[in-house]
């Protein structure tokens, strides 16, 4: 789960990391009357949304007093911001950040975030802060630091010295530095964060750390231990596919392509999309829909693909081992004649009862495509595309 900047340097304060001050406005009226209570101070004017690159797409502006402020405001709320994270489509503002604005020395990168190769949380930082940690690695990898921390230790105060060392801080910058990567460790284990980054994390004028940006995204299965970061959640921010299919128990993801899937098991997924592609098509999604999906699962997932009005076929790939492959069957019966179906549905089943699945499919009275292996799915999910072969 993602949240806004704003929330996210909440919670960065609460764990003693400095940010600046700041408050959310949701309209020109309420920009101007924060910008006021800074005193004549300059503040920045920042469009809250779940993507990166805002000041590139002209959603970060400087005012110099309180008009001015809410003429920025009043230029950034309500457009659609396009970014590099966001797509052409872009995304609607309907909140902006009132931040004081801050001099600042110098400019870095800090994050954390689970490196699978090593199973181990790795902080990561840089001296090319204000760039994408992607753009720091392809032109100046030799600038990034790493330390991976041993979850049972935690992060010690030597390993988070050596990197404010590499980072170049020293004296009191040492100190700050030093304390507040534990600290920023401390809140990704504590709020079971999978990425919590500051970017830039700066060196003010005044020789203090500030984090001038903030983002951070939690774990989806750790959120019941946290009520308060699920209360957080911006549904305006999500495609509202994903959102439906969420309340169904369904992980889906909406891609670009043409091809709907539904698969059990997040590999067999990711499987599946790579050889839709070697095939010459583009999968449309991401959808797992777990080991013990049930007809009403799989009458969602249909539901949730045909709402999405790119796909124009839909291949099945089940691993029958919890979940039974004539049980499944059954349910894909039912559920392509409740939803009433029409695209072309190629099925492709192994594992247990998977005869008496393929005899279910073979005699519905709906025209499913039984695929004999993933190759052989993907093959006819392209074919069916090419000539239109629909289930009735």
């Amino acid at each position: 789960m993602k949240i806004h900047e704003f929330q996210a340097k909440k919670i960065l304060a609460s764990y003693g990391i400095p940010v600046p001050r700041g408050e959310v406005a949701f309209n020109p009226q309420e920009a101007r009357g924060i910008a006021n209570s800074f005193r004549g101070k300059r503040v920045v004017v920042k469009a809250q949304i779940h993507a990166g690159g805002r000041g590139k797409g002209g959603g970060i502006k400087v005012a110099d007093t309180p008009d001015a402020a809410e003429a920025r405001a009043k230029e950034i709320l309500g457009m659609t911001l396009v970014t590099h994270q966001t797509g052409p489509q872009g995304q609607v503002v309907r909140r902006v950040l009132i931040e004081e604005a801050v001099e600042t020395v110098r400019e870095l990168y800090l994050g954390i975030v689970i490196d699978r190769t090593t199973a181990r949380p790795v902080i990561i930082a840089s001296e090319a802060g204000g760039m994408e940690i992607e753009e720091i690695a392809a032109q100046t990898p030799e600038k990034i630091l790493r330390e991976a921390i041993d979850p049972l230790l935690g992060l010690p105060a030597f390993q988070a010295r050596r990197l404010a060392y590499g980072l170049h801080l020293e004296g009191s910058l040492l100190r700050e530095a030093t304390s507040l990567f534990q600290n920023l460790y401390r809140l990704f284990v504590e709020k079971d964060c999978s990425l919590a980054e500051i970017n830039p994390l700066v060196v003010t004028a005044e020789n203090r750390l500030l984090a001038l940006d903030a983002k951070l995204d939690f774990d989806d299965n750790g959120l019941f231990r946290h009520e308060d970061i699920r209360a957080l959640r911006d549904l305006d921010e999500e495609n509202p596919l994903e959102v439906e299919a969420s309340k169904y128990g369904l992980n889906y993801i909406k891609l670009d392509g043409n091809v709907g899937c539904i698969v059990n098991g997040a590999g067999l997924a990711m499987a599946t999309m790579d050889i839709i592609k070697l095939a010459g098509a583009e999968p449309a999604n991401f959808l797992d829909v777990g080991g013990g999906a049930s007809a009403e699962m799989v009458e969602n997932a249909f539901r949730i693909l045909l709402s999405d009005p790119k796909v124009e076929a839909v291949l099945i790939n089940i691993f029958g081992g919890i979940l039974r492959c004539d049980i499944f069957a059954q349910g894909v019966v039912q559920a392509a004649s409740k939803v009433q179906v029409s695209l072309p549905i190629v099925v492709r089943m192994e594992g247990t009862n998977v005869e008496e699945g393929k005899r279910i499919l073979e005699e519905s009275p709906l025209s499913f495509i039984v695929a004999s292996g993933m190759k052989d799915a993907a093959e006819k999910v392209v074919a069916a595309l090419k000539g239109g072969r629909r289930t009735s």
